[in-house]
């Protein structure tokens, strides 16, 4: 997924490049109008974005798009630089992780978007766990572009084995599942002490939060009833397998553990798969993905949405041509095409539908319906950079008081997000 692509400029920029240069504004001599997207890498392909260029292009005579693709390293220094007036580079439009919406809008500079998303984009289908970080104070900010979240990928073979024929729906089945499945050598699932991704889920599912703000000031939520219960229920899970009580999925990479072939299930985003069978060919084919089951059959459980926000600095020169590129990217053509390149989830609940030939992005697209995003706090990058979360979840599982460790959790949460930067 993590790809390369160049700037496109088109034919006819690339003919009056001598005169004008690649893509000048228009003007009274009735020079070509430039707009200029930010695109992180690995976010589309090579091909998606030459044809999107080519459509948009067509679709706006006079009009050249200038993709520039960033890195994600330092790149809130360069969006806030943008957004700042200070520097050389402008963008009109700019790819931002839909956590990230909140830092920017502290920090100033960003665009209003509220009415255009009533009016044109369709709001109200747009997928919570992107607009909710778009938005603050109930002003629109970040316009959701595409989301991905984890699911759960099993061993078909492990499965059949067992003789279960059907993923769980719920909770209870799952639970239930996994115990047949964890027998001697083999592991009913693979899940690291220190997942706080999923934790954030069975919290969720409990009615819990990981922090709340009331009266400007940030409180920690770890240590509430609700928010303990979804720490119980990762504490039985996890201990259905073998998975370190005191790492996260990346120590070791869960995918190299999965592809040895004696664990039925991992929690992750789809194209771990792909990592699976790089690993263990032999496994190809035999991998399937169910969502997150929640505490009833009737819906997904909670899970924490990734993905991306399209912002406009307000500092762009050229807003009108900024909300028709918005409108293009956002609108179910677009939509169906990046979804179906990159097995994303779209940014719709309405557009679900679209991904219903791709098991991994539809098991996906289930579970994005419920999906939530990180407290809506500017700071949160640095909780995470601190991670209290961690901790905790090993403090738990290695038997320690849940509820003493939740509340130390809890106040490093709020001394964070309440601290001055």
């Amino acid at each position: 997924m993590k790809k390369r692509f160049l700037a496109v400029c088109t034919a006819l920029v690339a003919a009056t490049a001598l005169t004008a240069g690649c893509g000048v504004l228009a003007g009274s001599d009735g020079g070509s109008e430039k707009v200029t997207l930010w695109l992180m890498k690995g976010s589309a392909s090579d091909e998606f974005i030459e044809k999107f260029t080519a459509d948009f292009e067509k679709q706006h005579p006079g009009t050249d798009l200038e993709v520039k693709i960033q890195e994600w390293k330092g790149i809130g220094d360069k969006v806030n630089a943008v957004l700042a007036g200070k520097g050389k580079e402008h963008a009109d439009v700019i790819e931002v992780g839909n956590t990230q919406v909140a830092q920017y809008v502290e920090t100033g500079g960003l665009s209003e978007l509220t009415l255009e998303g009533l009016r044109t984009w369709g709001s109200k289908d747009w997928l919570r766990g992107l607009s909710d970080p778009g938005s603050v104070n109930g002003a629109q900010y970040g316009v959701p572009w595409y989301a991905a979240n984890r699911v759960v990928i099993y061993n078909k073979d492990l499965f059949a084995g067992a003789g279960i024929k059907t993923p769980p729906r719920n909770r209870q089945e799952w639970i239930a599942a996994t115990q047949k499945l964890d027998k001697g050598d083999q592991q009913g699932i693979y899940l690291p002490g220190q997942n706080w991704y999923v934790l954030a889920g069975f919290v969720w599912d409990e009615g819990g939060e990981l922090a709340v703000e009331s009266g400007g000031q940030w409180v920690g939520a770890l240590d509430d009833e609700k928010a303990l219960a979804g720490m119980d229920f990762y504490k039985q899970l996890q201990a259905l397998g073998k998975g370190p009580k005191n790492a996260d999925e990346e120590t070791p990479p869960q995918a190299e553990v999965f592809a040895r072939g004696q664990v039925a299930q991992i929690i992750a985003p789809p194209g771990q798969a792909a990592q699976i069978e790089a690993a263990n060919p032999a496994l190809k084919g035999k991998l399937g993905y169910f969502p997150i089951p929640g505490k009833a059959s009737d819906k997904a459980g909670s899970v924490l949405t990734g993905g991306s926000d399209l912002v406009i600095p307000a500092r762009t020169a050229n807003r009108s041509g900024a909300v028709d590129l918005i409108t293009a990217l956002v609108s179910e053509k677009w939509q169906t095409e990046l979804a179906r390149t990159m097995s994303y989830v779209p940014n719709k609940t309405t557009l679900a539908r679209v991904v219903e030939g791709n098991e991994g992005a539809a098991a996906m697209a289930a579970g994005a319906a419920q999906g939530r995003a990180t407290p809506k706090s500017g700071r949160w990058a640095e909780v995470e950079a601190k991670n209290p979360l961690k901790p905790y979840m090993t403090a738990v599982l290695t038997g320690q008081d849940p509820r003493q460790a939740a509340k130390t959790a809890s106040e490093t949460m709020g001394q964070v997000l309440n601290s001055d930067r």
